[in-house]
């Protein structure tokens, strides 16, 4: 192999008698780091992880507080929190969020089922922290109702959820429903600044 033939040789590869490049030890292919991890266009990893568990701990606070709202407040008085302005009081609520729709019931289990389908498509290309908040709140939020609209009184697919927080001249609603809204809103924001669940920012 001549002077010249060595010089066009690249860093951590050789040449094979017959010419063709042999890879050294150190060298990597195209796709991969030096530890074998697939490149992904420097996005990171996926953010299902912070998905699961912001979903996770909305369900467990709304099953949780519903669960002592039924055992303890249920056919009782309100309780006063701040005066008259916040109460906790026990009310079954067959419709949506904030009590909307009350005849829709059923209509609204599916929602809540599909909504739960849409953001388990979504995370497969997740790699948006915030985004992973967002869809966290939503899925532990629609889980939340979801469950009761399953398992609650009057019969499955048609049970009315426990609500138990009641602002004056405001609907009674639960965690659930805050969960969702603050998901909501949340996307909104990075909407608006261009954020997308992928991790890429666009420009309108």
């Amino acid at each position: 192999m001549t002077e010249v033939e060595r010089a066009g040789e690249q860093p951590g590869e050789a040449q094979s008698e017959t010419g063709t490049p042999v890879r050294g030890p150190g060298a990597t292919t195209g796709g991969t780091d030096p530890t074998g991890a697939a490149a992904d266009g420097g996005r990171g990893r996926r953010r299902i992880t912070e998905l699961a568990v912001v979903a996770a701990v909305a369900y467990a606070l709304d099953l949780i507080t519903k669960i002592v709202v039924v055992e303890k407040l249920e056919g009782h008085d309100p309780i006063e929190v701040i005066g008259t302005w916040l109460r906790f009081q026990a009310v079954r609520n067959p419709g949506a969020a904030f009590g909307i729709g009350e005849a829709l019931t059923v209509v609204f289990t599916v929602i809540a089922a599909a909504v739960i389908v849409v953001i388990v498509r979504i995370a497969r290309k997740l790699y948006s922290t915030p985004w992973a908040v967002a869809l966290g709140l939503l899925l532990g939020g629609a889980l939340g109702n979801l469950t009761d609209r399953v398992f609650r009184s009057p019969g499955m697919f048609q049970g009315h959820v426990v609500d138990f927080i009641a602002p004056a001249h405001f609907a009674v609603f639960n965690l659930a429903d805050s969960a969702i809204v603050c998901g909501g809103v949340l996307i909104v924001l990075l909407s608006f600044r261009g954020l997308d669940p992928d991790g890429s920012v666009h420009r309108d």
